[in-house]
């Protein structure tokens, strides 16, 4: 008779510390796959503790709390599937980023992170330990071997489990999304399929935990690196995976290989995943913003209403005297659109007020930068009594351009919560705009069609803090900045670099000047969704006060 195997892989979104709710969805989903017939289900790299835990690991009530968190799933999962689950493990003075199987009521096996990540978001090394290369594990006919993560983007975990007898590879990840990341993991896997000869299970989280989103995509591979499984991307999944054993060993079974949409859709998806979870899991339902009636502003409305539902967010317009009435017409066709609510606070009685507070300490100046930037921070008070008042979370709406070069005003326009397009900079926006007005999938809540008018997308982008502002009077035009700032920050570029490639070299060296001088407000910024492997914060730590530059 042929011998089968079926591994039910739980692509689930957990929550981060919340350890009875995660160990709920885990349960959960060891039933759905009994009743598929499951001999195993399988949960994602540290799904009980959530990820990333970072330093609330160290606490050794935390780890203590989860381990008991596994040890109660071992015995309430005694009668049936194998369950696979990743969470700490701490004893004997050591601290492993581990993946727990239960058995017949029991904890069976304990496999610990060999090769712990050091680099971009990831500092695992501060945390945990590096554990030992581990044998696999037997559940029913199938002998498994299980690097986590990491593990398996380097060749000799999986190549010492293919030596001591695995059948199958099982990698749970704890995987975050950037742009064109699902190549990167595809890659790494086809290797190790090739090095081994065996199949291989990859395994993924899903959802937003702080800057971080889980994009899922799982996916399960042949050797010769045959896709024969493929999960979506962003959404929870249950996959049952039948595998057969052969005359050459153990394959899987052809199952459904759902497509991946573009990175277009991908960084938007991103975007509303990594805003929606950050509220639900942070206890919020409601989300307010100042709405300008320029493009920044309109596409956070537009993934606001995706993520939680037109009826949750509320948008405010702070006119001042600099505001043009187009903008105004422009603010309430993006709020008409996308059916928020829309209320329109002016700023000129509270300008006056702090005008004739601050004029015999500002006697004999002339007018600058300063009363520029009053405005913006009288918006931020009014905006940030609003949340206080109602209990809906400030969202802020600096694109990764003016966050890299400081075009905005710490304690003003970039007071909030949480800023969505924080890692777009300014050119994708504008596409990004384009993108979701022809385009609309089942998991947005905003309603079909043009959200946001060409006319926001196409008008010269402007502050208004001052009569006929434009953007570009402080700024190189927007492709322009965007390909130094590309180049300055995603690429580590020299200055000479550019100029090599036909950029003004004086041009250049006031953009890096303008990226170290505001380190600082990076550093008190609100989070946003990671859609680049540079965006800022973990990804790119630099020090807020530097002094050197280079002399290129």
């Amino acid at each position: 008779m042929e011998e089968r195997f079926r591994l039910t892989l739980a692509q689930l979104n957990p929550t981060t510390g919340a350890l009875a709710e995660n160990a709920a969805k885990a349960r959960a989903a060891w039933e759905e796959g009994r009743r598929a017939g499951a001999d195993m289900v399988a949960l994602p790299e540290m799904f009980l503790a959530g990820y990333q835990v970072q330093d609330l690991v160290l606490k050794p009530a935390f780890t203590a709390d989860a381990m008991a968190q596994v040890e109660a799933l071992a015995r309430e999962c005694a009668q049936g599937p194998a369950l696979g689950i990743g969470a700490p493990f701490a004893a004997h003075g050591h601290l492993y980023n581990a993946y727990y199987i239960c058995q017949n009521g029991a904890v069976t096996a304990r496999i610990f992170k060999h090769h712990l990540p050091n680099d971009g978001v990831f500092d695992e090394q501060r945390v945990y330990d590096s554990g030992p290369i581990n044998g696999p594990y037997t559940v029913g006919p199938v002998r498994i071997g299980t690097p986590i993560c990491e593990d398996a983007w380097f060749e000799d975990v999986a190549e010492a489990l293919a030596e001591t007898g695995a059948g199958i590879l099982l990698v749970p990840n704890g995987s975050p999304y950037h742009r064109s990341k699902a190549d990167l993991r595809l890659s790494h896997m086809v290797a190790r399929v090739v090095e081994t000869g065996l199949p291989l299970a990859y395994l993924n989280l899903v959802g937003g935990q702080d800057d971080q989103v889980f994009d899922g995509g799982s996916f399960v591979l042949n050797p010769g690196g045959e896709l024969a499984v493929q999960a979506p991307v962003f959404d929870e999944a249950m996959i049952h995976v039948d595998f057969t054993r052969t005359d050459r060993g153990w394959r899987a079974e052809t199952g459904a290989r759902a497509v991946h949409p573009d990175e277009w859709e991908q960084d938007y998806r991103a975007m509303v995943v990594a805003l929606g979870d950050y509220l639900a899991k942070s206890g919020f339902s409601r989300v307010l913003l100042g709405l300008s009636g320029g493009v920044d502003s309109a596409l956070v409305a537009a993934i606001a209403a995706d993520a939680i539902g037109p009826g949750n967010v509320h948008c405010v317009m702070l006119p001042s005297e600099y505001t043009s009435p187009e903008s105004l017409e422009d603010a309430a066709a993006v709020a008409r659109a996308l059916g928020c609510r829309l209320d329109e606070v002016p700023i000129d009685g509270p300008r006056a007020a702090v005008t004739q507070a601050l004029a015999p300490l500002f006697a004999g100046t002339a007018p600058d930068i300063t009363e520029e930037n009053i405005q913006s921070r009288l918006r931020g008070l009014i905006l940030m009594a609003l949340s206080n008042k109602f209990g809906a979370m400030l969202l802020t709406t600096g694109n990764k351009s003016e966050v890299a070069v400081g075009y905005a005003t710490i304690y003003g326009d970039m007071a909030g919560g949480y800023n969505p397009i924080k890692d777009l900079y300014k050119t994708r926006v504008f596409q990004t705009c384009r993108w979701r007005n022809d385009n609309h999938r089942d998991w947005m809540q905003g309603p079909a069609g043009e959200v946001i008018p060409p006319r926001v997308i196409d008008k010269p982008p402007s502050a208004e803090l001052r009569p006929d502002q434009k953007d570009e009077d402080s700024l190189p035009p927007y492709p322009v900045l965007d390909a130094i700032l590309e180049g300055l920050i995603d690429r580590d570029c020299a200055i000479a670099d550019l100029v090599a490639e036909g950029f003004d070299r004086d041009t250049v060296k006031r953009v890096e000047r303008l990226i170290y001088l505001s380190e600082y407000k990076r550093f008190q910024s609100a989070p946003g969704a990671r859609l680049t492997p540079r965006a800022f914060w973990l990804d790119r730590r630099y020090p807020i006060v530097n002094r050197w530059r280079d002399p290129g």
